[in-house]
């Protein structure tokens, strides 16, 4: 008689647990959000309140800024007399034209620039794009330093001209290798094809590459054009006349040196202006340019710098 052994029941198989997911991929709760909400809030008062005090003392008159004993916070009796001051020429004026072209001049030399020489460090075929690459890339960890750079411009007779506001810092090694990763990402096809059809590497260059990097190409072009905009440090060092300096080393004269505008000093003296109505006037000038245009840039930013980032 055979004897029938009942076997175990096998054990149901059980998938193995997902890993938990990490901490910033949870759904945030209603107090983390607040939490967010309110360091935010914070963030943005921190920025907004001072430029509203300088908005708000440049648009105050000399009664109003000596009732608040200072800086004015509550808007009262606004006028716009010292923009109006300012602007009617000037010391101010002519600097702000200054700063203008600088900036215009300046930018268009240096995109033309860093466009031609990235896109030729990002064709493999180029004649000795390897050397230049890695010669370039020195200059980002050596530096001549402040003294030859002076005695180069001073040898170059740039000195109190406008071209030594332009070419010691017309290169951003920076800039070219964002531009560079950008133009390595076409396709090659799509060149080689117009090649084929007759087209010359300018011809390239401004009809298919530019086109398909206006993204970059605004990024760029923003952070050239606030980097002259903002300069002061080579007027300083490079500039004797007066009359040639841009618009930041006119407010550094006005906050930091207490010096009054050329043209104003009676206009101060006989109490229809404040001094410190027309420095907050100024700061408010050399700021506006860019709080406007950076808000038409702002969308280009992640496409454009992620993207150029991507490969070297």
């Amino acid at each position: 008689m055979t004897t029938v052994v009942d076997k175990p029941a096998s054990k149901p198989f059980r998938w193995a647990s997902a890993p938990e997911r990490p901490a910033w991929e949870e759904e945030p709760s209603k107090a983390g959000l607040a939490g967010k909400g309110l360091v935010l809030a914070f963030a943005c008062l921190a920025v907004l309140f001072p430029l509203w005090i300088v908005m708000v003392t440049s648009l105050s008159s000399r009664k109003t800024i000596d009732e608040a004993g200072g800086l004015v916070i509550v808007p009262k009796g606004l006028t716009f007399i010292a923009y109006r001051e300012l602007l009617s020429g000037g010391q101010v004026t002519r600097a702000t034209v200054i700063s203008i072209l600088i900036t215009l001049v300046g930018t268009l030399f240096s995109m033309t620039v860093s466009v031609l020489c990235a896109y030729g460090l990002s064709r493999s075929g180029s004649l000795g794009h390897r050397w230049i690459l890695m010669t370039l890339l020195a200059t980002m960890f050596f530096s001549a330093g402040l003294i030859p750079t002076y005695l180069l411009v001073q040898s170059l007779g740039l000195t109190d001209t406008y071209l030594a506001l332009i070419l010691p810092s017309a290169i951003s090694v920076f800039n070219i290798l964002v531009l560079r990763g950008f133009f390595t990402e076409i396709s090659q096809e799509l060149i080689d094809s117009a090649r084929i059809d007759g087209a010359g590497d300018f011809r390239i260059l401004w009809t298919i590459v530019m086109p398909l990097s206006r993204a970059v190409l605004a990024v760029i072009t923003l952070f050239y054009a606030v980097g002259y905009w903002s300069a002061w440090f080579n007027a300083s060092l490079y500039l004797n006349d007066q009359d040639k300096m841009p618009l930041q080393n006119v407010m550094i004269q006005l906050v930091q040196r207490q010096q009054q505008p050329v043209g104003l000093g009676q206009a101060i003296r006989t109490g229809q202006l404040s001094g410190l109505a027309i420095q907050m006037a100024v700061m408010v000038m050399a700021l506006l340019p860019v709080a406007v245009l950076s808000p038409f840039v702002q969308r280009h930013f992640k496409k454009g710098m992620l993207t150029g980032a991507v490969k070297g």
